[in-house]
């Protein structure tokens, strides 16, 4: 293991009782804390690249309801509705009940369902886990209550290429985001393994307005959350321009190099508050990358960059890749398209992901490489199992999420264990020795349990998708946020 920087041991004696976490944040102190022990163990791991695809609001039962061997249910429990909600209400429910969940297209109707902290608490209650019938249709819940809708699940033939990925590889049932809260923060989890900005407070929830990063307007501020109250103070925290240890530091101290997958977002007139110009990319909010080379060498300006990446040999050892808002699975988007662009009802999600899977499957780095898809936050979606007991006071952990875990060195099957996003990041830092950021990738359980690097590598077998590499290369880019919460 790399040893500890002295300015780090000095930043963690004088901090010693906000934690590790708290120091590494507050201090701006060199990242590279050893890992907990329990990596890997036996065969050597031959993985030399890790590629992080990131998809939009979906919860485990929203799409793997009735995957077979997996934790799924296709009743979801309801809380008796007060007056003021029962009344808008269409069938409205009176009593504490189990109802069925409605099976329903990947397009779906064109509803955004609250997604933030506020949220996740109502739906949560306290882990009965029959709070959904509260909270209410639109981004933010500003708009009518979402009754019985959020008690859905997809139809797995309309997303068919993710049950064929989880059929060959493992389908891991028990994943949790490591925050209650929206994509802002699922996606600086992502790479920062946590939001923590001081002692007593982290980011949850979002930003004033997008873009989510440096590149923001001066007026926008984040929102924060308290140590000790559990309570969102919205936008008294920081301008989004942070100064926290994420992945890089790790990666750019251990010379593996890296690379965000990233999709311009346009400024046009009549767009949807809030919808500037900017990238879909965690590192815009992240002020060392921001405003270094890095910001151009390691972060594209169009995620296709990924194909010729892989084709002309330069795919870097970590890469993390946010889609087009059209093929981000977003409910939504995919119905109704904001900013005017118009255009029929959008069902690419699952052939996007296929596509970046069959390229990396065809190619010489299979034997070399291990494809997470995972998806940011549930979106609202029902989900009937209770999240992990709250670790801290941080928000979290969020509501379970798909994740598939993608390699020659994995044998079919549902893996049950409890994972987190830090899951992710941590096998990243047992792969190259990285050390850790001492948050939420310390504290979980590494995904490295899904592989079994002594089998011989498994040959790579095509995922069946409607769309290919090409529609996706023909396709020009929307300009579209792929979530605004």
């Amino acid at each position: 293991m790399r040893a500890h920087p002295a300015a780090l041991w000095i930043a963690l004696c004088t901090l010693a009782a906000c934690g590790v976490a708290c120091s590494a944040v507050s201090t701006g102190a060199p990242p590279g804390l050893p890992l907990p022990r329990d990596g890997f163990a036996g065969a050597k791991n031959p993985i030399r690249h890790v590629v992080i695809a990131i998809e939009e609001n979906r919860s485990f039962d929203d799409f793997f309801a009735t995957f077979p061997g997996a934790d799924g249910t296709t009743t979801g429990k309801a809380e008796a509705m007060p007056p003021v909600i029962a009344q808008s209400c269409s069938a409205p429910i009176t009593k504490p009940t189990t109802i069925p969940l409605k099976e329903v297209s990947l397009v779906g109707d064109g509803n955004d369902l609250d997604h933030n902290h506020a949220a996740f608490g109502i739906s949560w209650n306290h882990g009965a886990m029959d709070g959904f019938d509260l909270i209410h249709i639109g981004a933010g819940g500003d708009g009518p209550p979402a009754c019985r809708y959020p008690y859905q699940y997809v139809n797995p033939k309309e997303i068919a290429p993710y049950w064929e990925l989880a059929r060959q590889y493992v389908l891991a049932d028990h994943t949790f985001q490591t925050q209650g809260s929206g994509s802002f923060t699922a996606h600086q989890d992502l790479i920062a393994g946590g939001t923590q900005i001081s002692a007593n407070e982290a980011l949850i929830d979002t930003p004033t307005f997008f873009p989510w990063g440096c590149d923001a307007n001066p007026p926008v501020r984040t929102a924060i959350i308290k140590r000790g109250s559990n309570r969102v103070y919205r936008y008294a925290g920081p301008f989004p321009c942070l100064k926290y240890a994420t992945m890089r530091d790790l990666l750019d101290a251990g010379s593996v190099s890296w690379k965000f997958y990233a999709m311009p977002v346009q400024k046009e007139t009549g767009c949807e508050q809030g919808n500037t110009a900017g990238l879909w990319s965690a590192f815009d909010a992240i002020k060392a990358v921001r405003y270094s080379s890095e910001w151009h060498t390691n972060v594209t300006r169009s995620s296709l960059d990924i194909f010729p990446d892989i084709a002309k040999h330069r795919l870097p050892s970590v890469a993390w890749i946010t889609p087009d808002a059209r093929n981000s699975d977003h409910p939504g988007t995919m119905k109704h398209p904001p900013c005017g662009t118009g255009g029929p009802p959008i069902d690419t999600g699952p052939s996007w992901i296929a596509s970046i899977v069959n390229a990396i499957g065809k190619s010489s780095y299979w034997n070399s490489t291990a494809v997470v898809v995972v998806w940011d936050d549930w979106g609202g979606f029902y989900d009937h199992v209770a999240p992990p007991t709250p670790r801290g006071w941080q928000g979290g952990p969020g509501f379970r999420v798909p994740m598939l875990i993608v390699s020659p060195y994995v044998k079919p099957h549902v893996d049950h264990t409890v994972y987190e996003f830090g899951s992710i990041l941590r096998f990243v830092e047992e792969t190259w020795n990285l050390g850790t950021l001492g948050k939420n990738d310390a504290r979980s359980t590494s995904i490295g349990n899904a592989f079994d690097f002594t089998m011989a590598p498994r040959k790579f077998k095509k995922i069946t998708a409607p769309y290919g590499s090409d529609y996706f290369l023909r396709q020009p880019p929307s300009g579209i946020a792929p979530d605004t919460e």
